[in-house]
């Protein structure tokens, strides 16, 4: 039977709970054992997909074509759990699926309540991730008290009996912070954070507090006492400088070895090589490159988290360090290109949807072709630069129809029907879909083309990456572009979705219509993440010989907490 870890947080959200929950599974897979995490979201919306990035991050898309919570991006990236639909469930989705049923007449004329349906069907999707695994380690969204996360904690109580409690162990995550006036660290707001949560019947196991200083044992002693706890129990959840550095941190402060205990799971040694390695090349790299990120919704970087861990990962891959200047592409739309984009060394344009900022977003990708700066374009990003090259190059009067239903030369428009090859039939849509029915989602086939940066970069010629998007290339205008130097190098087998564009003539100019960063890892960075770094790199090689060291010595460490990932 699988064992169950259930990950709860306390007094403030965004302590990291996703990370904690995926370095813990990091931890379990170096002793041997198979992992998969799950993420309940105590929120109404039925998934994330229509949810503002300024609100919510970024949707993270699994294979299967689910928008799931930013938080399942870590699980992927810490571990080599293959997430799907089923690992990331709301409030939303629960109650549709249960008044589903009651509509459907499967309670049988019983009067349908939080307890015991709404929680079965919570209990019944924890279960459903557990088959083929020994680990399932859960996470539960929000705050203990949250009046809308009860029901999952009530789910996660009754658990233990479901169960066995030799089965079930409760981690908890709270805040001790340190008062500067004071000069001290408060066990105060985690002593009522455990109390709340022992109200509700769930007598955690092990507390990890968060913190920027390690815990004196007078404080871990205090904690304890409150929290009903051996002093053992109450762990040190550090503020690192880099979030990968989490799986070692806690490795050091006993977290596996306790768990281990309780669990009774194979006691071991971990195996961390991999980890230290990212660690050090994180800490020690010998080189620097500056990419800018030319998007509209840096006020969140959130929005951007793959993206960002996928720039991580490509320098991991050169051994550099990888500085993001964050662009506002409205500014660039004010006051042009040069201003923010002149001493880049590579300018990445990414994801989204609407038209705001999308004239500042063709101005940089002009500005990278005609200034030979390696160039990266991701979904919209691909649009876009589809769209400068037929303004510019072809003389078109283009547009995508998402910006401008009457433009004469559509370049980018709204596919009515294409293939789905992981359903295996056509699908079909049009403006008066619904938001989420106009998708293309998940993963989809792509071939290569032979002597392109894209097949230098992969090594082979067929792959499967992630989409998430409405509008696609218009073929009508496949050989315009072509015939003036735009190279189609990705294409679906079918050959009707274009997939990948690069540009002759230029160092490296690539766009490519699905997301690669959500399958790069610290430990496997992607092919054109990394491909796009070390083009960025040589080309500033070139043009600055020297400037790296220069860089590398002036740039000073920051730390930076699990909170911002």
């Amino acid at each position: 039977m699988a064992k169950f870890i259930f990950v709860t947080g306390g007094v403030v959200s965004a302590l990291g709970k996703g990370i904690a929950a995926a370095a813990t599974g990091a931890l379990l897979e170096s002793i041997g054992l198979k992992v998969t995490l799950q993420k309940l979201d105590p929120y109404i919306n039925v998934d994330p997909g229509t949810l503002s990035p300024f609100q919510h991050g970024e949707v993270y898309v699994t294979d299967d074509g689910a928008e799931t919570d930013l938080d399942l991006g870590h699980y992927e990236r810490f571990t080599h759990a293959k997430s799907t639909r089923d690992n990331n469930y709301t409030t939303g989705k629960i109650y549709y699926n249960v008044i589903t049923k009651e509509r459907r007449g499967d309670y049988l004329g019983d009067t349908v309540q939080v307890v015991p349906h709404i929680t079965d069907e919570i209990k019944q999707a924890i279960k459903s991730v557990a088959p083929g695994n020994d680990v399932v380690l859960v996470e539960i969204g929000g705050t203990v008290g949250d009046i809308e996360g009860l029901p999952f904690l009530e789910a996660i109580r009754q658990m233990r009996y479901d169960v066995g409690r030799e089965n079930v162990f409760y981690m908890h995550l709270t805040l001790v912070p340190y008062i500067p006036t004071a000069g001290e660290l408060k066990s105060k707001p985690t002593q009522h954070s455990v109390m709340k949560l022992r109200e509700i019947g769930i007598q955690p196991d092990v507390l990890l507090c968060r913190t920027d200083r390690p815990l004196p044992e007078g404080v871990k002693k205090k904690i304890a006492i409150y929290a009903n706890l051996d002093p053992e129990a109450v762990i040190s959840a550090l503020d690192v400088q880099h979030i990968y550095e989490v799986p070692l941190s806690l490795e050091k402060e006993g977290l596996l070895s306790f768990i281990s205990k309780r669990l009774g799971l194979d006691s071991r040694q971990p195996d961390l090589e991999t980890w230290k390695d990212v660690v050090n090349k994180l800490r020690e790299p010998k080189n620097e490159v500056v990419i800018a990120v030319a998007g509209k919704y840096i006020g969140l970087k959130d929005s951007y988290k793959s993206l960002i861990e996928a720039l991580t990962h490509g320098g991991i891959a050169n051994d550099a360090s990888v500085r993001i200047e964050w662009v506002d592409s409205e500014e660039i739309e004010a006051h042009g290109p040069e201003k923010y984009l002149s001493e880049v060394d590579g300018i990445l344009v990414p994801g989204g949807f609407g038209y705001r900022g999308i004239e500042g977003k063709i101005e940089a990708i002009r500005y990278a072709r005609e200034k030979k700066i390696p160039f990266f374009g991701i979904c919209l990003g691909m649009q876009c630069a589809v769209i400068e090259f037929a303004r510019n190059i072809c003389g078109l009067k283009a547009n995508s129809t998402e910006f401008d239903m009457k433009t004469p030369d559509p370049v980018i428009y709204l596919m009515e029907k294409w293939y789905d090859f992981r359903k295996g039939k056509i699908e079909e849509r049009d403006v008066n879909s619904d938001l989420g029915g106009t998708m293309r989602l998940g993963a989809y086939p792509c071939v290569l083309e032979e002597n392109s940066k894209a097949m230098e970069a992969y090594g082979r010629k067929e792959l499967s990456e992630r989409h998430r998007h409405r509008y696609e290339f218009n073929n009508v205008y496949r050989n315009t572009l072509t015939c003036r130097g735009m190279k189609i190098t990705g294409i679906s087998p079918d050959k009707e979705l274009v997939e990948i564009v690069e540009l002759e003539d230029h160092p490296w100019f690539l766009g490519c219509q699905f997301h690669p960063e959500f399958k790069s890892r610290p430990t496997d960075p992607h092919p054109l993440f990394k491909a796009f770094i070390k083009a960025s790199l040589k080309e500033k090689r070139s043009l600055f010989p020297g400037l790296n060291a220069e860089r590398a010595g002036a740039e000073t460490k920051r730390k930076i907490s699990p909170i911002e990932s």
